[in-house]
């Protein structure tokens, strides 16, 4: 169950929740997504999960996803603009008596108005340090150590006791400003994903009789139809049954030219509607509807973490107790053993090293890095299902397409009916159309098409399929076969040799033991198939290959028409899987180089499931080939993945700038500080101002375009 982590701000504490949660028997696996503040738990594990939480931060609560409701999420934003007003008073009048008390500082200190020195500094270090001190204390109390409020209060009370007031000053206020940068760069985040994510629609016109009532997209039942208003978002899934219009499919596809929608032709919830007015037959219910779908994969991608963020995640449990110790031996070690070192001159070396030393950078930077990537590849109508496959393909070494509805249209039409052992063109057709009639296949429609008759329910019984190989049907108390010649070899079908070797994709049929003929079916390329392979060539993909079901004639056309290296035909699903394997065992790195598989039908979910990334087409896609998918293509076009990979690579090239630019700045300055050529203001930036760069680098992920959709 999905619970919303209710007045979380903090990433680090995000980061300590989650330690907190995996100690608890049955969540050692559970994530704390940050980026949505959100959870996933068993819902009977929630008392003990809310115990952990608040043992970590009092504050937070856990409140179920679906009771979150729209006036409370209202209620919570007017809240985050109230602590942001307060926060800028708060940080306004400290700088203001920070500058006062620095100003006048040296003339007031010899003086008997020392006091004042004290009343004024003093007191702009409690308007903008009293949270970091109370939350200090309150993890003392709890046992919690080495965090960015424990750093900041021992570097600056240290200060204090060294009569450095207006340094100690100058932590807390640029400490403050900082995170309320931070807060601001994550908070535009996170609006950009909501803008983003904002695509649910909040109302049906549900057709009832002859009038029409306005109800929430949830009460929509499976067949009802519903009226879409010129301007409306489509809010189910469902069938065009009157009316013709253009439809804004950007927030699904990430496609920009509007989408021209007819009687008969299917419409996706979260689709905008043009001029026309249209009335829609409902095919899914809400939850199972194409928004649902997107909104859930979304949210969900911040739960699977890349192996970078888990490695920042352990690094940070373990920097902050080394640099501490580190700082402590600079404090105390000089003065023991240099000749001339005082304690005063070290002890503020090491309260130094301390503000140096906070991970916020990374904490805050990488996570959000990730999440960004994840939210501008869902702009451009690609559903990650993670930080770890964003990570994973950027290691991309091989990239195995199937064909029929991967590469070609997946929009089949009979070209040719040709009868054998005595049955008509019009038998062939009306026998084959029958036994297909409950297939959902490309194929098995086109054949339903051509027939062009309704085929009465009554008439077929015992439907079936036979993965890889067909359908097997009685149809008025006849055993009618229809699929692939493997079909008529599995069955003991007698037929003519030179029938196995048509140009094209047959479909053959027999009828009572009876080899019956075949159909010849059309598919067509995709526009986009050859410029996606070399697109993916460009990029540094090794090797592309084609997986089919298909006859071998039709997968060697494809083939040499997108450039492809290698193609396997004539494929049942686990002969599939079997060469994928053979596929990924042939790396010359097996561990660093992975192999992505792209597919649409539900025979292709093994494979999916199998390779090292699982992509699915997710428009027309089987709903089973989705679920087992890493990446979803919602338009179901190859070039997606290209621009996958340009995404990937640009997330990773940015959370590697954020490591080398945090990590580098620290290292440069904290050697800096145990010589004593750095002090406390530049111990500010290399603490807040780094953290600010880097989170302000990493939103750089969300609106990243690729070249591969130019």
């Amino acid at each position: 169950m999905r619970y919303i982590l209710k007045g979380l701000d903090c990433a680090n504490c995000a980061a300590k929740m989650e330690n907190e949660l995996r100690r608890i028997k049955g969540l050692e696996t559970v994530t704390v997504n940050f980026a949505t503040r959100s959870i996933e738990i068993p819902q009977e594990l929630a008392a003990e999960a809310q115990a952990a939480v608040a043992r970590v931060e009092p504050g937070v609560t856990l409140v179920p996803a679906q009771e979150q409701k729209e006036p409370e999420e209202q209620d919570t934003k007017e809240s985050e603009k109230k602590e942001a007003r307060r926060a800028v008073f708060f940080i306004g009048t400290a700088a203001l008596l920070f500058a006062f008390g620095t100003l006048y500082n040296r003339q007031l200190h010899a003086t008997p108005h020392a006091w004042a020195e004290y009343a004024v500094l003093i007191t702009a270090y409690f308007l903008v340090g009293w949270p970091v001190l109370a939350r200090a204390v309150s993890n003392l109390a709890r046992r919690q150590f080495f965090d960015e409020s424990f750093l900041m209060t021992v570097a600056t009370l240290g200060a204090l006791a060294i009569h450095e007031l207006p340094e100690a000053v100058a932590v807390m206020l640029f400490y403050a400003v900082g995170d309320y940068l931070q807060d601001l760069a994550v908070d535009r985040s996170r609006r950009s994903i909501a803008a983003l994510l904002d695509i649910r629609p909040d109302h049906a016109n549900l057709k009832l009789g002859g009038e029409v009532k306005v109800v929430r997209p949830e009460e929509v039942p499976v067949g009802a139809e519903i009226i879409i208003k010129p301007g409306e978002r489509v809010p189910l899934d469902g069938e065009v049954v009157e009316g013709t219009s253009f439809l804004d499919t950007s927030a699904l596809t990430g496609e920009a030219v509007p989408r021209k929608v007819e009687p008969g032709e299917v419409v996706l919830a979260g689709m905008v509607n043009g001029q026309g007015l249209l009335t829609v037959k409902v095919t899914k219910n809400f939850a199972e509807s194409a928004v649902s779908r997107i909104l859930q994969l979304v949210e969900e991608a911040g739960t699977r973490k890349a192996p970078t963020e888990r490695f920042i995640t352990v690094f940070a449990r373990y920097y902050t107790p080394v640099v501490v110790a580190a700082a402590l031996a600079v404090a105390l070690l000089p003065p023991l053993f240099l000749p001339g070192a005082t304690f005063s001159e070290w002890l503020y070396r090491s309260l130094v090293l301390l503000v140096i030393s906070c991970p916020c950078a990374l904490v805050v930077s990488i996570p959000l890095g990730y999440f960004g990537g994840i939210g501008g590849a869902s702009r451009q109508g690609i559903l990650v299902k993670g930080a770890n496959f964003l990570d994973a393909l950027t290691a991309l070494h091989t990239v195995a397409f199937d064909k029929t509805g991967t590469l070609t249209q997946g929009t089949f039409r009979v070209t040719k009916v040709v009868p054998y052992s005595g049955f008509t063109e019009e038998d062939l057709l009306a026998a084959a159309a029958a036994a297909e009639i409950y297939s959902t296949h490309p194929i098995a429609l086109s054949i339903r098409q051509a027939y062009g008759r309704p085929v009465p329910d009554d008439q077929v019984h015992g439907y079936r399929e036979v993965p890889g190989h067909g359908v097997a049907a009685e149809v008025q108390g006849k055993l009618v076969l229809v699929g692939n010649d493997r079909l008529l070899h599995r069955e003991g079908i007698l037929h003519e040799p030179d029938v196995c070797h048509m140009e094209g994709t047959s479909v053959y049929v027999a009828i009572d033991g009876t080899f019956a003929g075949y159909l010849i079916i059309a598919d067509e390329l995709k526009e986009d198939a050859a410029q996606a392979v070399a697109r993916l060539k460009e990029l540094g993909v090794q090797k592309v290959v084609i997986l089919t079901g298909d006859e071998e004639s039709a997968a060697r056309r494809v083939a040499e028409a997108i450039g492809a290296d290698a193609y396997f035909a004539e494929l049942l699903p686990q002969d599939k899987v079997r060469k994928v394997e053979e596929l990924m065992a042939a790396f010359p790195e097996r561990r660093r180089q992975k192999l992505a598989f792209v597919g649409d039908g539900i025979n292709d979910a093994p494979v999916i499931a199998r390779a090292d990334i699982g992509v699915a087409m997710g428009a027309l896609g089987s709903d089973a080939a989705i679920e087992a998918a890493d990446v979803v293509l919602m338009d179901d076009s190859p070039a997606r993945l290209a621009a996958a990979l340009e995404i990937a690579r640009c997330t990773r090239r940015i959370v590697t700038e954020n490591i080398v630019l945090a990590l580098g700045i620290k290292a440069f300055f904290f050697a800096l500080g145990i010589l004593g050529l750095a002090g406390i203001w530049e111990a500010v930036f290399a603490d807040v101002g780094v953290t600010v760069l880097a989170v302000l680098n990493a939103t750089r992920t969300l609106h990243y375009r690729p070249r591969s959709l130019s």
